[in-house]
């Protein structure tokens, strides 16, 4: 567990699946109200960002670290890798699948103590990818802070319309 005066992160399972589903919708509208669609951000959301959703990533291998608030415990962001299902993924790679945290708690370290567990989490691998919109200069300012590179472009399906997508990759030591 990684500890803050302001919040704490510890590895997530099925029982925080609501939790995970609370903030990975609540940062995605957060993110993207004003910038893509506004029914696709909701279609996507009812999909993507439900509990079943992170029960099943995290039945089928995924790993999960969730941050909280403190005091209290309210869910204010996590992190998710698994398995890789990107285009320009090879063999040995493994996938950050989000990483997210309420504004409120951006610039206090929590995002890179989040990636930091993906990072530990990832060990052993080739490469940690990860997709990003392109519009999302925040994010991916921190990504490349972090030290990912582009690698390749995709179309990403929210809510069934298409937004193209950077694909980064950062190099892991074996």
């Amino acid at each position: 567990m990684t500890d803050n005066p302001t919040w704490t992160i510890r590895e997530a399972g099925a029982n925080d699946a609501a939790a995970l589903a609370l903030i990975g919708a609540a940062t995605f509208l957060e993110t993207f109200a004003g910038i893509l669609d506004g029914d696709a951000i909701v279609g996507h959301c009812a999909v993507q960002h439900n509990a079943a959703a992170y029960r099943d990533y995290l039945a089928t291998g995924a790993r999960a670290w969730l941050a909280e608030a403190q005091p209290g415990g309210a869910p204010v962001g996590f992190v998710l890798i698994g398995k890789p299902d990107l285009a320009a993924a090879l063999d040995g790679d493994i996938e950050l699948k989000r990483i997210y945290a309420l504004s409120r708690f951006h610039g206090t370290g929590l995002g890179a103590a989040l990636m930091k567990q993906a990072l530990e989490a990832a060990h052993g691998h080739r490469r940690l990818l990860l997709g990003v919109y392109e519009g999302n200069q925040r994010a991916l300012a921190f990504y490349r802070k972090q030290g990912f590179a582009d690698l390749a472009t995709r179309q990403f399906n929210v809510g069934g319309k298409l937004y193209d997508d950077f694909v980064l990759a950062r190099p892991l030591a074996a």
